[in-house]
């Protein structure tokens, strides 16, 4: 199976951008080179990925097809497929202009899933949406809602992200796994927002779960227990 197979461009959070600083108008953000878990959490880190991670990523996507495909979304227009090289230009092409960055989780030097932040607002909203995915291997150690706490604080509150107001996730009410992660984490339920995604050709329901910078004392990782 081949990354074109693979993927479609229905994906909401495929999308990130590299930008050696932020515009005058608050627009944009630095991508970090690398993210790393503070001291007492698992060593998880997070980087951009690029083109030399083709064999990898998709080995990953490849053996987890049958675990991830009840989650994952598709082009409701059944639009031409892309490859992996061509996925990644488009990253860069969109994280020029601030629209949000797609991360790969590291562990132990492989790549074991993938954070995302996109659909990135500014002005008066600031707001933007978290997706993720863990290769089932490593499910149980934490690492989604480690992920997703490390994303969130450097939106939030690092001088060189995009400094969001607001984060949210949306999930699929049977997603138990995914519930549990925002559950960790603390976000707000806000309910259920109707045929919001294309998922396993059709129109999916999804509850809305969000946090806000001003919901955070200091950081959202402080939200999980270190080991």
């Amino acid at each position: 199976m081949s990354f074109r197979s693979l993927h479609r461009l229905g994906d909401p959070f495929r999308f990130a951008r590299h930008e050696d600083g932020k515009g005058d108008d608050g627009k944009g953000f630095v991508v970090p080179a690398r993210l790393e878990a503070p001291m007492g959490y698992p060593s998880l880190a997070l980087r951009p990925l690029t083109e030399r991670d083709d064999a990898e990523w998709s080995d990953v996507r490849m053996r987890n097809r049958d675990w991830l495909s009840p989650w994952d979304s598709n082009d409701p227009l059944h639009g031409p497929g892309i490859g992996f090289g061509e996925w990644i230009r488009l990253q860069r092409a969109s994280e020029r202009e601030g629209e949000g960055v797609v991360l790969a989780m590291e562990y132990d030097g492989r790549i074991v899933g993938q954070v995302s932040l996109g659909a990135i607002a500014y002005g008066a909203v600031r707001a933007g949406i978290v997706g993720y995915w863990v290769d089932q291997r490593v499910a149980g150690n934490g690492f989604a809602p480690l992920s997703v706490a490390m994303v969130c604080d450097w939106a939030f509150f690092d001088p060189e992200g995009p400094r969001l107001h607001r984060i949210e996730v949306d999930i699929l009410p049977e997603n138990a796994r995914s519930l549990r992660v925002v559950q960790k984490l603390g976000f707000c339920d806000e309910g259920v927002r109707r045929g919001y995604m294309f998922v396993n050709e059709r129109w999916r329901d999804h509850r809305c779960f969000s946090i806000l910078a001003t919901d955070v004392a200091r950081r959202v990782i402080d939200r999980l227990p270190r080991r």
